[in-house]
């Protein structure tokens, strides 16, 4: 079950196609088949570097640049370090290019929200006009939301100006919404000639990476001005089809391409064992055949599948097994009693995670509001960062009696101590003691290992006024403790969700930022992609990760296929076991040397009896445990 190796040079002229595309004589689109560990990034760098020293000059004087779209901020920060911060360089997220775009155009965005609010409102009253018990939750939710568009209708005239941040919470009433500000940039795109020109002028290459998770509509938009403006301009797309995580992604990216469209393919994975590889090629080989080579120095390296009794201690179960991986890799870092313990667990869903974690009760309830669930998973929700950028620092410092750290978050942070505060000051003294009055007060909640509620935190600093409270969480902070949430607007999912999650205790930001940091031991199949470990535990348990959009119980041949399954076969649309198969590749790709994964289920013969049919596992990596 191994892979044959070959040079270890074999895509090295990949980069040099790449480039050729980006010639501004003769520019050319491409979409760049990148698997698991195949070194995209570097590619990337090494051909924008190749462009700067080419075309720089006359980029700088043109006021051209080249747009390069991520997935993340972090990958976005990453590639704008390894090209040293060059200015014909525009490296950003998705959300953040397309605001970009639109911001200018405010009459354009009220035209365009105006047509969708009516859209959504007319398809909503005829939903309600077919009810037959408009007392019912589903009739009320909808009433509910058929007034608040309205309200937002009628707003729309009074606002001059649209607002958007694309690491916040965006809820003022003229601010747009993420999906908002991706859908009006695909449609201006499409429709605007304007818009189109200013682009291309703008940015004649636009290079989109993970691009099989960027949204479709934005994608065919991007198609289309390729189309419109080929002699002039370039569009790159790197990406796998069967990395794609996110359902409103492109699907099948790669096929049915322009005729005109270069297809380079990089075949080399330079990450993982050939173990490894052999695995991951078997895992895709149903979907698109595509089969990736290991370098030539990389050694065999270890995969097992453990079947386990769903009943047992998972905490025991999962130690004994780096245990086992410790024995049969000879490697220290899998024991979990070896100080050297240094493994990754892969785990199905977030929620999977805070539940593991201990930070369930906040998490939840803010992951169900879709305007939050964006910023809540990459850590730039403001009301969230008011906890764990501001508050769980300051206490930190309170525990470890670090007054340094402790005074420098108060100066930055505290309305009391800024500088044009206390130059109007009549009494600076006084202002000083009030900063530290306020300090005793808020500590007092954490003395002798106390665990407040985060409530009973903002709610102190609220009423000391220590620091300023985001405007989200203003009407909690400030309600009376005899007060009903006030559900006007459309805050009320938003300050429900936060009247739930501020019920949960201090300790919960605390794991929840220490997840979030990358500092914990684990991690989402989803929120590792584009990451790699030398030694992964995947973990899967549909019972535990409670999800509906995967099921490996449907994957390993637990369960049989739903009747909406069948459906979506036979339309040809996607079903959860695809999503699943890929999640799978995903997890099983990010590891480098060793690989163990733990599957919990009520059927360890009908587990094992689908891997080894599907030849994924040989009979010596699969161990069922039954008991501890």
């Amino acid at each position: 079950m191994t892979v044959q190796t070959i040079d270890n040079n074999i895509d090295n002229g990949v980069d040099d196609v790449i480039f050729d595309c980006l010639k501004l004589e003769a520019p050319k689109s491409f979409f760049l088949f990148a698997g698991a560990g195949s070194g995209k990034t570097r590619s990337l760098v090494n051909v924008l570097e190749r462009f700067e020293i080419q075309y720089g000059k006359q980029f700088r004087l043109e006021r051209k640049k080249i747009a390069i779209i991520t997935y993340t901020n972090a990958a976005a920060d990453e590639i704008t370090h390894r090209l040293k911060h060059s200015s014909i360089f525009h490296v950003s997220t998705i959300h953040s290019f397309a605001w970009g775009l639109i911001k200018n155009f405010s009459d354009d965005i009220k035209l365009w929200l105006k047509n969708n609010l009516q859209a959504e409102i007319s398809k909503l009253e005829a939903e309600q006009g077919k009810s037959r018990n408009l007392q019912n939750k589903t009739s009320q939710d909808r009433a509910k939301k058929i007034s608040s568009k309205s309200k937002r209708y009628t707003n729309l005239e009074k606002i001059v100006k649209f607002t958007y941040n694309p690491n916040g919470d965006n809820i003022t009433k003229d601010s747009l919404n993420h999906t908002e500000v991706i859908s009006i940039a695909a449609f201006f795109i499409n429709q605007k000639e304007l818009m189109q020109d200013i682009l291309v002028c703008k940015y004649p290459i636009v290079l989109i990476d993970e691009s099989q998770d960027t949204k479709k509509d934005l994608v065919d938009s991007f198609f289309q001005l390729q189309e419109r403006k080929k002699d002039t301009f370039s569009l790159g797309l790197f990406g796998d089809t069967m990395q794609r995580i996110y359902t409103d992604g492109k699907e099948n990216l790669g096929r049915n391409l322009p005729s005109d469209m270069i297809q380079p393919e990089k075949k080399m994975n330079h990450r993982s064992n050939k173990r490894i590889i052999s695995l991951i090629n078997n895992i895709r080989k149903d979907v698109d055949g595509q089969e990736q080579i290991p370098r030539k120095e990389k050694e065999e390296g270890v995969v097992r599948f453990f079947i386990c009794n769903r009943g047992l201690d998972k905490k025991e179960v999962e130690k004994n097994i780096s245990s086992r991986m410790s024995i049969i890799t000879k490697d220290l870092k899998w024991d979990s009693d070896s100080e050297e313990h240094e493994i990754k667990t892969l785990i199905l869903e977030h929620h999977m995670a805070a539940r593991r974690m201990g930070f369930l009760d906040f998490f939840v309830p803010l992951y169900k509001v879709s305007k939050l669930k964006t910023g809540l998973l990459d850590g730039s929700l403001g009301s969230v960062n008011f906890f764990t950028k501001i508050i769980l620092p300051l206490v930190n410092a309170f525990e470890s009696d670090d007054k340094f750290e402790l005074a420098r978050i108060v100066k930055k942070h505290s309305r009391f101590l800024k500088k044009e505060t206390l130059q109007k000051s009549s009494n600076q003294v006084k202002d000083i003691r009030k900063v530290n009055d306020a300090l005793s007060s808020l500590f007092l909640l954490f003395s002798n290992n106390k665990n407040p509620s985060l409530l009973a935190v903002l709610k102190n600093i609220y009423q000391t006024q220590l620091f300023a409270i985001p405007e989200s969480l203003l009407p909690i902070a400030s309600r009376e403790d005899n007060a009903m949430p006030d559900e006007e607007d459309n805050s009320d999912e938003i300050l429900n969700a936060w009247d739930s999650a501020l019920l949960s205790s201090f300790s919960q930001v605390r794991e929840y930022d220490t997840y979030l940091s990358e500092n914990s031991k684990f991690g989402t199949h989803q929120g590792v992609k584009g990451l790699e470990y030398d030694r992964v535990m995947v973990i899967i348990d549909d019972e535990e990760s409670g999800g509906f959009m995967f099921s490996y119980d449907k994957l390993f041949g637990v369960i049989g296929l739903s009747a909406k399954d069948e459906k979506n076969i036979d339309e040809g649309k996607e079903t959860g076991i695809e999503r699943t198969n890929r999640l799978f590749y995903v997890a099983c790709s990010r590891a480098k040397e060793s690989l163990a994964i733990v599957a919990y289920t009520d059927s360890l013969e009908k587990v094992k009896g689908t891997i080894r049919s599907n030849n994924w596992f040989a009979e010596n990596e699969i161990e069922m445990i039954n008991e501890i």
